[in-house]
């Protein structure tokens, strides 16, 4: 039965009528209105951070859409948390955990009001996939709205982003940049509103929802303070209306194929390790098998086509003038490499949505054909070893040889690996471990972009490793290795690493191990005392408690 079925079966029946109708009374609807369906729509916006503070508009146009496509809007908020603002600090734990609240919002308030269907509109990293789980737990007729990125910063005719400012720290610690340069990248790097614009986590949650089915063609890389976005809005509201129409619901379109079409957009366009962590989420969410290894998997057969930061030269901006999501689709789906016949939120197939997308201009160099790729197998490898028996994930762009090998420079929190790092006391040739960061330990998984910034700008990112069972931004690149697993508090091999032991990085080999012998290891583990937790109230004690390893997406309710 249908949400709206179950309201109009309960304003119908007695008891439920006259309360029910009373309150929509007070909120100025008329008679006509019973007739219409309810969508709901979970605006994101909020003065906290850049990438949400320009989602009002949205929300506004989408209210106009849905009125225009014969709908009633209804109107709830979702919060976010900056991870640019939170990083570094305490406050970056609730990143992840926020992804969490998010996914319990949109639920609650799409099943507590009985909505015949949702609009997620979201910018910041955490509303992707916190939405997109909500959504398909929900499973009422859903679309996913991008807030769009954000435009580059401008100095010395060089692009600015956010990383920009984190690399300028590293550079200005090693005396490589002057005081002035140093503060006009600071004030220069973010121009208004809008998501980081690399293809960092937000841009890689947005293309990754657009080639899964979820959001209209090319909304994933507009920019958030150009006209096309709002437009785009208002054609997503008739887009839902219809999907309500033919009950066309969430779980209809995230199958296994279309999380496969999404992995491999994830791939082609050089996305952040995050989207590991999260599609495992999304597919838990969806009830579809997936596993980390399915990554890998795809990773063998998926070329690198676009040419983006952080490891690359473009930003999300430029993939989209050059064809946007639809034009790097349309070359996976010539060769094979993406399912034509998934079903989108459109009501059409993937490839009758790609139908008339032209093929690869020779004007741009963004996105490169699958003959002549940025890299013949995909970035995002998972490696296993000792040290991380269920899996971890390392990012391999930009790197001239991924394999390092050497002594362990051990760390219990980011700040102190920080210092390290800016008091110079790390050297080439080095790994650094960064432990009791994982989902439980955390707790919340922080990321890792102050350390990774700082080794970057001191010239030190191919030459220094950096393990975690934390995370990395989006922004991330370099020998770094995220996601390791079983983490440190759940008494992984990552908890018993000593200063000075020999790690070795191979992702050719997908492996990452620590040589120290098993017997040395049972001496190290029967030593071993789980840290007392670090919250014991609140979210994050809930958080916690509850939170599944990284292999199985950090979730809460894996049973």
């Amino acid at each position: 039965m249908t949400a709206a079925n179950r309201r109009s079966k309960n304003i119908t029946e007695g008891v439920a009528r006259a309360p029910n109708r009373s309150m929509y009374y007070g909120m100025g609807y008329q008679e006509s209105d019973f007739g219409k369906p309810m969508i709901g729509v979970a605006n994101g916006h909020s003065t906290i951070t850049p990438c949400n503070s320009g989602l009002q508009k949205l929300a506004d146009a989408a209210i106009i859409g849905l009125k225009e496509a014969g709908a009633n809007p209804q109107v709830f908020g979702t919060p976010t948390i900056s991870d640019g603002m939170a990083m570094g600090t305490e406050g970056m734990k609730y990143s992840l955990v926020s992804r969490e609240v998010i996914s319990d919002c949109v639920e609650t308030c799409v099943g507590g009001q009985w909505m015949d269907g949702v609009m997620v509109i979201g910018g910041c990293d955490k509303n992707m996939p916190g939405g997109m789980m909500g959504m398909l737990r929900a499973n009422v007729p859903a679309l996913y709205v991008y807030g769009g990125t954000i435009l580059p910063g401008k100095y010395k005719g060089q692009d600015l982003n956010i990383v920009s400012v984190f690399e300028a720290v590293g550079q200005f610690s090693a005396g490589k940049m002057s005081e002035e340069d140093f503060v006009q990248i600071e004030k220069r790097a973010i121009p208004g509103s809008g998501s980081c614009g690399g293809m960092y986590t937000a841009n890689t949650m947005s293309s990754s929802f657009e080639a899964l089915g979820m959001s209209l063609p090319y909304s994933s890389t507009m920019a958030n303070v150009e006209d096309e976005v709002t437009e785009s809005v208002k054609k997503a509201a008739a887009v839902l209306v219809e999907a309500v129409k033919k009950d066309l619901k969430p779980r209809d379109i995230v199958t296994k194929q279309a999380i496969e079409n999404a992995v491999a957009v994830i791939m082609a366009t050089g996305g952040s390790t995050n989207a590991v962590l999260h599609f495992l989420a999304i597919a838990h969410a969806a009830e579809v098998e997936w596993s980390i290894d399915d990554f890998e998997r795809m990773r063998r057969k998926t070329p690198v086509l676009c040419d983006l930061k952080p490891s690359g030269q473009f930003l999300a901006i430029d993939l989209h003038h050059a064809g946007g999501i639809p034009a790097v689709m349309k070359e996976l789906l010539k060769h094979g490499l993406l399912h034509g016949d998934a079903m989108t939120i459109t009501g059409k197939t993937v490839a009758e949505n790609l139908a008339d997308v032209p093929d690869l201009s020779a004007d741009q160099q963004v996105i490169r054909p699958v003959t002549n790729p940025v890299y013949a197998e995909g970035h995002l490898a998972i490696l296993k070893g000792n040290l991380s028996p269920e899996g971890c994930v390392a990012k391999i762009t930009g790197l001239k040889n991924p394999v390092m090998s050497g002594p362990a420079r051990v760390f219990e929190d980011e700040q102190s690996a920080l210092a390290a790092i800016m008091a110079e006391k790390i050297v080439a040739g080095d790994v650094m471990v960064l432990r009791y960061l994982g989902p439980k330990g955390g707790p919340g998984m922080p990321e890792m972009l102050a350390p990774t910034g700082a080794l970057i700008g001191q010239g030190l990112g191919e030459s220094v490793g950096l393990i975690t069972d934390g995370r990395f931004s989006g922004g991330t690149w370099g020998m770094v290795v995220g996601h390791v697993a079983p983490e440190a508090y759940a008494g992984g091999v990552i908890a018993l690493v000593q200063e000075g032991d020999r790690i070795t990085i191979d992702a050719h080999k997908l492996l990452l191990e620590l040589h120290v012998s098993d017997e040395e290891l049972a001496r190290r583990r029967a030593a071993w005392v789980a840290p007392a937790p670090r919250y014991t109230r609140g979210v994050m004690a809930k958080f916690a408690k509850n939170a599944s390893s990284a292999s199985s997406g950090a979730v809460l309710d894996l049973l």
